[in-house]
């Protein structure tokens, strides 16, 4: 039980990258906090581009690297502006930046049994399955604590359609971007 402290208020971590995958992971973390009064811990985990051997080889590593961190930072804080306004999400929240990859930082914070981890699944299909999810997967296959893997929502299901018609020059039905609404009740 690594981490492991009884006194300490439950925590709900939650991955974000600032993809509308982790966008709907965030809003279920929250309310997921909300319902079991737990702290909310949002995690962004980052590497240097082109991976950590070439940020080690570069003459000016510890430059990139605190500049790195610094824009990661600022990505964290505008996905949480963007999510919550300036009203905050109305819990108690700690947000994190982590270096290294996604799935071995998430499941090193969220440590404690008594810690829920919510990840997003990840896209749905055979094709995009084999090319994504892996910190869904890894998070479900390593994490000791309870992992909530959050499926897309279906906007990004149909805004991920759009961009396959755009990048294969398939005309496009404008019907088929609005939806029909039932009229309001008299």
């Amino acid at each position: 039980m690594s981490g492991y402290d009884a006194s300490a208020a439950a925590r709900v971590v939650v991955g974000v990258s600032g993809s509308l995958g982790s966008v709907t992971a965030l809003r279920r973390a929250a309310a997921e906090a909300r319902r079991l009064d737990a702290e909310l811990w949002p995690v962004l985990a980052w590497v240097p581009p082109g991976g950590e051997l070439a940020a080690r080889r570069s003459p000016a590593a510890a430059l990139l690297v605190a500049e790195w961190q610094r824009l990661a930072g600022q990505r964290l804080v505008s996905v949480l502006a963007e999510v919550f306004d300036e009203t905050g999400p109305g819990l108690p929240m700690r947000a994190l930046v982590v270096r290294g990859n996604p799935g071995p930082a998430l499941v090193e914070t969220a440590s404690r049994e008594d810690d829920v981890l919510v990840v997003g699944a990840g896209r749905r299909g055979r094709r995009p399955r084999a090319f994504s999810g892996l910190v869904s997967r890894y998070c479900l296959t390593h994490a000791a604590c309870p992992v909530l893997a959050i499926p897309p929502s279906p906007l990004e299901t149909e805004l991920a359609a759009m961009h396959r018609r755009n990048t294969w020059h398939l005309p496009l039905n404008p019907r088929q971007l609005v939806r029909e609404r039932p009229a309001p009740p008299s």
